[in-house]
């Protein structure tokens, strides 16, 4: 019988976050996937990144995390998107090689101390009592651990639609995780069904380029790790269709075909990634719907039509991609299809993605109701952290919303649970011009030094980019110029009076780095991404010193801890309803109580007073 600290179970995105995550805390990590030959694959599209999800990725990277790294490295075409609107908005997305990604992944992986990789299905949860002693494999051998980690993907009790044909599987070519799936629903309060879908893989030699539009990478590509200056590799362009009148009619004619709409699925999709049926019934109106076509690697003819993802049958899938302009005389290699699994309700889980009722059991990715990459690669990371803490005697570390959207994230699933697979964006962060992606190891990475899990290669690169940032404020800072003054070098201000420091010019949006680094030499010795960051920084200064303000209030009240056992029944003056509510959601915060369905700031009020009273009389 083998022993470790951490146990990971899948090879995805969030197991590898997982696993490479305990194993830099120098917890004895296992990493247990069916095929050891398939750790990193891309299940669903050829990309990393994007709005909301390259934050995460960001994030990720700066705790040193693996996603950013093997993504630069595996990237052929690099785009920052909303590079028109603020840095607040802006999200770095990389299309990638889809071999070269899992090579990337398969090297880290074998390069990262306190980490094994172990070939085998998960079948059984070892418990000692309600707290988790290991798992149980398919050919009856145990392996023994104080944590451990799931991150089944689609795979718990998975099932691939195409039309009205149905089998198990956890993605095409992989078999399905059902004793693990049936474990769970004896031991978790809320297990539900969720669904996601893939399109048909194309043969790009069957595609007529020469009709489509061509879509380019940026001439001057962002990396998703802050460690990557430039692409490894070599670079290409995506093409663009549209579906138009008669793809929508083919389409219409075969809904009852459809797996979803022919009543086959019972799980609902995510609504900001729908499938070509629905996009054809929901927006009714539209003539037509862009369709990327987005290569899968260098040397792989495959191609990705993000687009239409499709759970009709295969003919009517060649009738309706045959109907696009450019796509005429394609070959299928691959049907779309979709794929139905079960998740748990996040709910029930803490901060630290720790089932409340079974510890040292956690939970990462889809399994907790979520889609994409990302969010799976940030849940792993939090979720290998906490994995190793508890394995290695130390507290909990949880994420704030008010420091990451990692933390939006956690917060918003055990806060709220869901309803459709959760998908990161932007709006869902109330200080997002605080937790921008270019700034994420500015916030994260000291925690990540604090933590344990930030390695002393990224330690020091980054320690050398905040002392050349401090230096070139100080140099901004000491320069001030009068309005007259500012005027003589061509920058159009007001005449007010007001001395300003060269820093503080930055934030006026027709005042460049180039134009100060032009009149003072002194600047212009600046390194461009050192000067690129200084001039962000100027533009949201002040809108972060509010923030910080309101950072602040929130924290005050909504981080006041509920005790374990908190009695909700002997609140006078709350409705039996919340109370039924607070009893069954069990929040940690006053802020997951504000989230819970239902509450009110009466009721909130009523809460915090309670817990004020309660500890004034701990106190004396």
């Amino acid at each position: 019988m083998k022993h470790f600290d951490v146990i990971v179970v899948g090879g995805g995105h969030a197991g590898t976050e997982a696993a490479h995550a305990a194993a830099r805390l120098r917890a004895r990590t296992a990493l247990v996937t069916m095929r050891l030959e398939a750790i990193g694959v891309m299940s669903c599209n050829p990309a990393i990144g994007g709005l909301g999800k390259g934050h995460l990725v960001r994030e990720i990277d700066a705790l040193d995390g693996v996603m950013g790294k093997a993504a630069d490295r595996a990237g052929i075409q690099f785009r920052l998107l909303n590079r028109r609107k603020g840095p607040a908005v802006q999200g770095p997305r990389t299309q990638a090689d889809r071999k070269l990604y899992r090579l990337a992944i398969a090297d880290l992986c074998a390069r990262q101390p306190n980490l094994d990789l172990v070939a085998g299905e998960v079948t059984d949860l070892l418990m000692s009592g309600s707290t988790i002693a290991g798992v149980r494999l398919a050919d009856g051998s145990e392996i023994r651990a104080a944590a451990v980690v799931l991150t089944t993907g689609t795979f718990l009790n998975g099932v691939i639609h195409v039309g009205d044909q149905r089998r198990p599987g956890g993605r095409v070519g992989d078999e399905a995780s059902v004793p693990l799936a049936h474990r769970l629903r004896a031991i978790v309060p809320k297990v539900g069904r969720l669904k996601t879908g893939t399109p048909p893989r194309l043969d790009g030699r069957s595609i007529d380029w020469d009709r489509l539009e061509t879509q380019p990478g940026d001439e001057d590509p962002v990396m998703l790790s802050f460690l990557s200056q430039k692409p490894f590799v070599r670079q290409i362009s995506c093409g663009i269709t549209h579906t138009n009148e008669a793809t929508h009619e083919v389409i219409r004619n075969n809904l009852k075909r459809s797996a979803m709409y022919g009543g086959h699925i019972e799980g609902v999709g995510p609504r900001y990634c729908p499938s070509i049926e629905d996009k054809v019934i929901r927006f009714a109106d539209k003539s037509s719907h862009q369709v990327f076509l987005e290569p899968e690697g260098l040397e792989d003819d495959t191609v990705y039509p993000n687009g239409i993802s499709t759970s009709l049958p295969a003919d009517v899938q060649e009738a309706y991609v045959r109907s696009i302009c450019g796509l005429e005389q394609v070959r299928i290699l691959q049907p779309g299809y979709a794929i139905e699994y079960d998740f748990v309700d996040p709910r029930a889980l803490t901060l630290a993605l720790e089932l409340r009722d079974q510890e040292g059991l956690f939970l990462a990715g889809q399994i907790n109701g979520t889609t994409g990459y990302e969010e799976a690669a940030a849940q792993g990371l939090v979720a290998g952290i906490n994995a190793a803490a508890r394995a290695l005697g130390r507290d909990p570390v949880n994420f704030s919303r008010t420091e990451s959207y990692i933390g939006v994230m956690i917060d918003d699933l055990i806060g709220r649970g869901v309803s459709e697979p959760y998908r990161m964006f932007t709006s869902r962060a109330e200080f997002r011009l605080f937790l921008r992606a270019d700034n994420a190891d500015q916030r994260l990475t000291p925690r990540g030094v604090e933590i344990g899990c930030v390695g002393p290669e990224r330690r020091v690169i980054f320690e050398r980019k905040m002392q050349a940032i401090s230096a070139g404020r100080e140099v901004l800072e000491a320069i001030t110029l009068t309005p007259k003054q500012t005027m003589a070098l061509g920058l159009d201000l007001n005449q007010d009076g007001t001395r300003r420091s060269a820093f503080q010019l930055l934030s006026f949006a027709d005042v460049s780095f180039e134009q100060l680094g032009a009149a003072f030499p002194e600047i212009s010795e600046i390194s461009p991404d050192i000067g690129a960051q200084l001039a962000r920084e100027a533009l949201y200064a002040n809108y972060i010193l509010r923030q910080q303000r309101d950072v602040e209030a929130m924290r005050r009240d909504e981080n006041w801890e509920i005790p374990e056992g908190f009695e909700y029944a002997g609140l006078t003056g709350l409705s039996n309803e919340l109370k039924a509510k607070f009893s069954a959601a069990r929040p940690r915060t006053l802020h997951q109580a504000a989230m819970v369905d239902g509450a009110t700031p009466a009721a909130l009020a009523l809460l915090l007073a309670r817990l004020r009273q309660e500890k004034r009389a701990a106190s004396k």
